[in-house]
């Protein structure tokens, strides 16, 4: 695999532009954080649904397929495939069969983490 410099940039400007719009909702607006997170996933889905957000997945790399609004693409993606190949019931099955591995990670070292740390009070 060769190295690609503009492959880092791409990643980097559009990570950096999801993470400044959801600052700037933050800032300006009065939606929580975890209202924005659920948008982002929202905005995944419907973006991959639509086959517009596989383009820009393509073209930012891992700026774009890290972030929230990847795991909601990869989720419709997920929903997508199962559909095809199991029909109505894919719909059902199939976000959590492509997402499996991610949520199976995050739970993981979740737990993980737990163990090692103690969370207490901040004051």
């Amino acid at each position: 695999m060769e190295f690609d410099i503009m492959q880092y940039i791409r990643a980097f400007a559009a990570g950096g532009l999801l993470c400044l719009i959801g600052q700037v909702l933050i800032d300006k607006t009065r939606l929580t954080p975890a209202r924005i997170l659920t948008m982002y996933v929202v905005a995944g889905v419907v973006l991959g649904a639509l086959g517009l957000y596989q383009p820009f997945a393509d073209w930012a790399g891992a700026g774009a397929t890290v972030p929230l609004t990847g795991f909601g693409n990869n989720l419709a993606k997920g929903v997508k495939r199962a559909v095809e190949e199991k029909g109505l019931l894919g719909a059902f099955t199939g976000g959590f069969t492509s997402a499996a591995g991610g949520i199976s990670a995050a739970v993981f070292f979740g737990y993980v983490v737990s163990l090692l740390f103690r969370p207490g009070d901040k004051s």
